[in-house]
């Protein structure tokens, strides 16, 4: 190949689909050309030692002795092959090649061949036979150099993303969902471990990194290579979970080439299935998908939740159903470490949604106070939007730790970052923008100068620094009540809603007899509920009929009689004053401020009646990003307008003129 980086290579090998155009359908693309280009690259890779293996095999099999558990030593890495076969030698046997393919994805170690069966290869195998397409492939795919000396393992972990994002857009599923750009991966892995530069370069350090969504392993990779390429002789330990199928496959044959135990790559779902229950991480990193509902696992999460309470993942609370970005978050803080075994730090990709969805008692606002009361929550940062493969919005770093320096404790620094990218030349999907390695050090060193820049109004990044106590994200929701106040008539209107008021119809039975009770009634208007019910008695007594008993009849009398007026008689409940819905709002009261306070100077002003029931006070906690960044810009002269105007005029009649002649 002329060309080997990533994206190239990924084209490269992308061309196959020419040869499956009309016996495949384009979604099913990848289904092909992803295992082909794990086979290949695992092919590449044990090359080397291919003749070791065999002859060992053959020696330990001369004695009587399975030589499984030898041969991982001579092939070099965990896995091996078996058999004498290549994808080239297959080619030309043209006679067995579905027979001889088959053996060969056989004579895989079994920790290799779980990957095949994964992207259930063998059925991919048999197709390409069927439609005559076999010998095609694998000539194809034998032709591609992807040695560890020509393409790296870096390198090739770029191409499998571009090759996964490929899949997805033929799939029209959401490329966002199986893995991150590479330069969001960098600045997120240098903001989660640079706080820790001393540690990490300790000689022979060890630390455990993990990936509750890890896709094809991009982070986990970003994470190890920082370590190491701060301490060489440093000991990084990957972990990672993740749901579909094909990107496990290519994140666990990348660990296998990387001598990384692929065994601590899980399939499954980390809500319903957490497979590394037992385990805490020093590092957790991950990108969710954006609004994924959660619906699949709504019972085992909601199981849980009621029935360990916060000896589980999801005691504060669930999010709506609709977006479970929440619940990653919950179900890393579970991991962290004590903090006598030295704690944890994490970091998150989000949308805007977990800022400030959901008011106070729900299920996001508890999740936010729950991480706030505890102090956790170190920072958010905000990125460029158009940064993502399939999405342009807004998009946001939190980054949590249970061990804060005592600089951080009790705080949270918002970052502003969003102006930090440059303009690609050419998108791909929704990403139009991304971060060059020069904004990447400009973010990371405006992290660590964070409280330095807050409060230093002379700093030359002051402006996007703001630091909050963990308190000022929260608020009372109080709820204010205003008198419910009534006039009193009868109209037309009123007998047809006697009518058809049910409580009405059960105390009387005959609602006729009753309605014609009421018809002298219309026309007449009472200023207080006494003078009315007084008057409404006489008409029924007039008609022989008795005042029923039961508050349920006097209230469905006063719906459909009383009248919302601002002068009107105000309505009583047990001697107190009766609130009105119609009137009921809402107030955020900073939580450290008296409430009494705030109605004395916010809300009675306006409305002197009104009071706070304070039952229905709740606690809720958010995090207006936007907001506190805000920097008004005040409306353009009309001047200036007009004169722009008048310009614009002026080059229409130009124009007009030039058409004209």
């Amino acid at each position: 190949m002329s060309d080997t980086t990533p994206k190239n290579l990924a084209n490269e090998i992308w061309q196959v689909a020419d040869l499956l155009r009309g016996d495949y359908k384009r979604a099913d693309y990848g289904k092909v050309i992803l295992p082909f280009a794990v086979l290949r690259r695992l092919e590449c890779v044990l090359e080397p030692t291919r003749e070791a293996v065999l002859k060992a095999q053959e020696r330990w099999q001369a004695k009587g002795v399975s030589p499984e558990p030898f041969l991982p030593k001579e092939a070099g890495y965990a896995f091996y092959n078996r058999t004498a076969h290549t994808l080239a030698s297959i080619a030309g046997a043209h006679e067995d090649a579905r027979a001889d393919l088959h053996r060969y994805v056989r004579g895989f170690s079994e920790n290799a061949r779980l990957v095949f069966d994964k992207f259930r290869f063998a059925e991919q195998i048999d197709h390409l036979a069927e439609v005559k397409l076999l010998h095609l492939v694998l000539s194809k795919f034998a032709d591609f150099d992807l040695h560890p000396s020509v393409v790296s393992n870096h390198e090739m972990g770029y191409a499998f993303e571009e090759l996964i994002r490929k899949f997805a857009e033929e799939s029209n599923e959401t490329a966002g969902e199986h893995f991150t750009p590479r330069e969001v991966i960098k600045l997120m892995v240098n903001l989660l471990l640079a706080p820790d530069m001393e540690e990490i370069k300790v000689p022979n350090m060890s630390r455990s990194v993990y990936d509750p969504a890890c896709g094809t392993g991009g982070m986990l990779s970003a994470a190890e290579e920082f370590v190491l390429q701060h301490n060489p002789q440093g000991n990084v330990y990957v972990f990672g979970q993740e749901l579909n199928p094909e990107s496990w496959a290519i994140c666990r044959s990348d660990m296998m080439i990387k001598n990384h135990y692929a065994e601590n790559i899980k399939l499954g779902n980390s809500f319903s299935e957490d497979l590394l229950a037992d385990r805490k991480f020093d590092y957790m990193l991950s990108n969710p998908p954006f609004g994924v509902e959660w619906k699949k696992v709504k019972k085992a999460v909601e199981d849980e939740r009621d029935n360990l309470g916060y000896r589980g993942r999801f005691g504060a609370g669930t999010p709506r159903i609709n977006d479970g970005s929440l619940l990653f978050l919950q179900h890393m803080i579970s991991k962290m470490k004590p903090v006598h075994e030295g704690g944890s730090r994490l970091a998150i990709v989000f949308n805007g949604s977990p800022l400030f969805t959901g008011a106070a008692g729900s299920g996001e606002s508890e999740i936010r106070r729950w991480i706030l009361e505890n102090d956790w929550l170190e920072a958010i940062v905000a990125l460029p939007d158009q940064l993502f493969y399939n999405t342009g919005i807004s998009t946001y770093f939190w980054i949590l730790t249970n061990r804060k320096d005592p600089a951080h404790k009790g705080k949270v620094m918002l970052i502003d970052a969003r102006d930090y990218c440059v303009k690609m030349r050419k998108s791909l999907g929704d990403k139009r923008k991304q971060i060059s390695d020069e904004q990447i050090d400009e973010i990371t060193r405006l992290y660590g100068e964070a409280l330095t820049a807050a409060s230093d109004p002379e700093h030359e990044l002051h402006g996007k620094v703001k630091v909050f106590r963990n308190r000022d994200f929260g608020y009372q929701r109080i709820t204010v009540e205003r008198p419910l106040k009534l006039r009193f008539e009868v109209t037309e209107e009123t007998l047809d809603e006697i009518c058809e008021s049910k409580p009405i119809a059960r105390a009387f039975g005959d609602i006729e007899q009753f309605v014609s009770a009421f018809k002298p009634l219309v026309g007449q208007q009472w200023s207080t509920k006494a003078e009315a019910w007084d008057a409404i008695r006489r008409a029924l007594v007039k008609s022989g009929l008795l005042w029923p008993s039961g508050s349920s009849f006097a209230k469905a009398l006063r719906d459909v009689v009383g009248v919302r007026c601002p002068e009107g008689e105000v309505q009583t409940k047990k001697g107190e004053p009766e609130p009105d819905p119609d009137l009921r709002d809402f107030e955020n009261v900073p939580l450290d401020e008296d409430i009494a306070a705030y109605m004395e100077r916010e809300v009675l002003p306006h409305v002197p009646d009104a009071w706070v029931d304070h039952d229905k006070i709740k606690i809720g906690y958010e995090i207006p990003f936007t907001r506190h960044f805000y920097v008004y810009e005040p409306p353009r002269p009309l001047v200036a307008i007009d004169a722009e105007l008048k310009l614009l005029e002026l080059e229409i009649q130009q124009l007009i003129g030039k058409v004209a002649k």
